[in-house]
């Protein structure tokens, strides 16, 4: 592919696209093909600024500061209306930039990206304050009410894994909430958000509520998540980067969400149905690749079950047709890059040094182009091998046993990080039960991590802080502002 085929990309900021001040660029490079597949301009801190101050005064003085809820809400809609007559325009672009087959966006991104938008549409004219009767202050009656405020100035940091449902779920309550924003686009997937600024505009939202800039995340990322100006951080990625942007938030005490990494546990208890269950192992360990912070890449398996999960697994893996989105029936895509997917190949290599038993991966035939992996299953794996305790974001998992129920939990909870976790029974009071003991934001019993915009979403321990979707979500970008009146 020559340059002159390949699409630019430039920053949306106060309502137009323009390239980075610098002129700098990057080429981003398809998966699948290995090929660049977008000429992408490259932010520093001054394009940050011009960002920022765009999204301050729209907050402060501009349309957006004074635009009734209704609007606001209307405007949310509109844009799920665009997005969705755009949707087949944007799962082409996302296969692309990602590496995957246009079936993943079309069952999962897209309609979720459209119908998150909606459910928050829906609250923007719902979000009221409160009453607060008291006993009076110095022998005056008093008259105590709440408003809820936006919180300011939101930068939206983006991962390259999902990365329009992910910029989404984080935009949607923030322009609910009367916020403005900055999204900052992972460098390994900035195109689908990218585009989103032509709806954005087309959607009636004022100049400067939405600016998105690209960039790498030492350069751009770290001159957003340090701005005086921004008050609130979302962001979602690895867990080391979360650190540091923690600590970079504590110095202005800026409020962050943060949705990191995950190393999932799938339980099978002695009565599971396997006929159910090894699509949803399956599904849990291998959709995107691997590639999600709740992927279920540790196999939890009552003895009993062992030789059974084993085979169906193994099977199930080498059975994989992979390709990108060219190819007809693929069901699993390119890792995102050649850097990753030699940091999994090496993951890999270490199970294997270890003495974990490679089931399967390693005979079956794979692309000869792009970044492909074949899916692989590990057995003999014991929980201090580091295949069983670090989050290895690829299509890898690790089959351990156990013997009771305790034991389950024990091995279950026996982790740094706590996102999701899977439990598979027909036994309704150990559902409960088991569930209750799991140390996870979210627990899904006979499938694996139902999303919905209805549905919180968030983890413990090192998978983060703070919760995308839901109703909940909305705090995140509020403050509530206490009025006390002496009567």
């Amino acid at each position: 592919m020559s340059n002159h085929t390949i699409p630019t990309l430039h920053n949306f900021i106060n309502g137009q696209y323009q390239p980075a001040l610098s002129g700098a660029s990057f080429e981003k490079i398809a998966p699948a093909s290995g090929r660049p597949c977008a000429v992408v301009s490259a932010s520093n801190a001054d394009d940050i600024n011009a960002a920022v101050l765009a999204a301050k005064q729209a907050l402060q003085a501009g349309a957006w500061a004074t635009m009734p809820a209704q609007e606001r809400g209307r405007c949310l809609s509109r844009l799920a209306d665009l997005l969705e007559a755009n949707a087949a325009d944007f799962i082409t672009t996302l296969a692309e930039e990602q590496g995957r087959p246009r079936l993943d966006m079309t069952m999962m991104d897209l309609p979720m990206s459209v119908d998150t938008l909606r459910y928050f549409a829906g609250w923007a004219d719902k979000l009221e304050g409160r009453t607060v009767p008291t006993a009076g202050f110095m022998g005056r009656a008093m008259h105590n009410y709440t408003r809820l405020d936006p919180v300011g100035v939101a930068a939206l940091i983006v991962p390259w894994n999902a990365p329009l449902m992910i910029a989404i779920w984080k935009l949607a309550p923030a322009l609910t909430a009367g916020c403005t924003v900055v999204i900052k686009t992972s460098e390994e997937a900035p195109v689908a958000v990218g585009q989103l600024g032509r709806l954005v505009a087309e959607a009636g939202f004022p100049p400067g509520v939405v600016n998105i800039v690209h960039g790498m995340g030492t350069e751009a990322g770290s001159a957003l998540t340090a701005h005086p100006d921004v008050s609130k951080i979302s962001f979602t990625g690895s867990t080391g980067v979360g650190r540091i942007i923690a600590r970079d938030a504590a110095s202005s005490f800026k409020r962050v969400t943060l949705e990191l990494g995950g190393k999932a546990a799938q339980i099978l208890l002695e009565d599971a149905d396997l006929e159910e269950a090894i699509p949803g192992l399956v599904m849990g360990a291998f959709v995107n690749q691997g590639q999600t912070c709740a992927a279920g890449s540790r196999i939890l398996v009552h003895r009993s079950l062992l030789s059974q999960v084993e085979q169906a697994l193994a099977a199930a893996a080498d059975a994989m047709r992979l390709g990108g989105a060219d190819v007809e029936g693929a069901q699993m895509g390119a890792l995102i890059s050649a850097r990753h997917l030699q940091r999994v190949q090496a993951c890999i290599d270490t199970a294997v040094s270890q003495g974990a038993r490679r089931l399967s991966g390693d005979k079956a035939e794979q692309p000869t182009k792009g970044y492909f992996l074949r899916p692989t299953v590990f057995t003999d794996v014991t929980p201090d091998m580091q295949i069983a305790k670090e989050e290895v974001f690829g299509p890898v998992c690790a089959i351990i046993p156990f013997d009771t129920e305790e034991e389950a939990i024990a091995l279950a909870n026996d982790n740094r990080y706590g996102l999701s976790a899977s439990l598979w029974t027909r036994d309704v009071s150990a559902a409960h039960r088991v569930a209750a003991c799991l140390e996870a934001g979210a627990v899904a019993v006979n499938c694996w991590s139902p999303l919905d915009a209805r549905l919180p979403w968030g983890g413990v321990k090192d998978s983060g802080i703070g919760t995308d979707l839901s109703r909940k979500a909305l705090d995140a970008y509020l403050e509530e502002k206490l009025v006390s009146i002496a009567l």
